[in-house]
């Protein structure tokens, strides 16, 4: 009978951490999961999951898993200083892009903050482009995405495009930005016909769309500030 330490490709393909992560992406992973990945081998007596379940047994919760130093994992049956470096090692990548993400996140205060923010990307373009700014709870933008591309109208832009992708992204809010080619920013009847459309699906599913900002050539307007939605 082998002694050497269980490890991950020990499980059913269809069990193993890292296949499932390939296969449907790391959200399905539990924590155990992930953290098995990190740690690459179990112990004689268990695999890569079973030491990963009772690490996080033993800690109680991840917030105290990251709090703990490489001496007191290395405490834990199983762990030694290699897997206690490891441990650390992906807390620490984590906590750094937790950290810079939040520091790069532009703040959206006004209008002219998302006007500003779009205004270059936008003011050239000879086709009509709208685009999405997704923000968290504190309106920093999280993200942005272009939903279509051409002559603007209801058929083009729908809000189940818009909250698909905003549900997608864990957004709190919505600000709807698109350009007019001409240059003038002054909003049509389908821009407020389509931002009142976008508003009262926001309601019911519960994300608010605080804005809709046409792009001109250095110029831009706010339906909101014109009290068109």
């Amino acid at each position: 009978m082998s002694s050497r330490p269980l490890v991950l490709r020990d499980l059913p393909s269809e069990e193993r951490p890292r296949e499932r992560m390939a296969r449907h992406g790391a959200a399905v992973l539990s924590h155990a999961e992930l953290l098995a990945i990190l740690l690459r081998t179990g112990t004689r007596e268990e695999s890569a999951v079973h030491l990963a379940s009772r690490i996080l047994s033993e800690c109680r919760s991840l917030h105290n898993l990251v709090d703990m130093s490489v001496e007191e994992l290395t405490r834990i049956k199983g762990i030694g200083t290699a897997k206690a470096l490891q441990i650390k090692a992906g807390i620490e990548l984590g906590q750094r892009l937790s950290r810079s993400s939040i520091q790069e996140r532009p703040v959206v205060r006004s209008p002219k903050d998302a006007a500003d923010y779009m205004m270059e990307q936008l003011r050239y373009l000879k086709k009509e482009h709208f685009v999405c700014l997704f923000l968290d709870t504190k309106n920093r933008i999280i993200a942005e995405e272009t939903l279509s591309v051409g002559t603007l109208n209801a058929s083009l832009v729908h809000p189940r495009e818009v909250f698909r992708a905003a549900i997608k992204c864990s957004s709190a809010s919505v600000i709807c930005v698109h350009n007019h080619p001409s240059g003038n920013p002054a909003p049509s009847p389908e821009d407020i016909q389509l931002t009142r459309r976008l508003v009262e699906a926001g309601e019911l599913v519960g994300i608010d769309v605080l804005d809709h900002i046409v792009i001109g050539d250095l110029q831009y307007v706010s339906l909101k500030e014109q009290g068109l939605m």
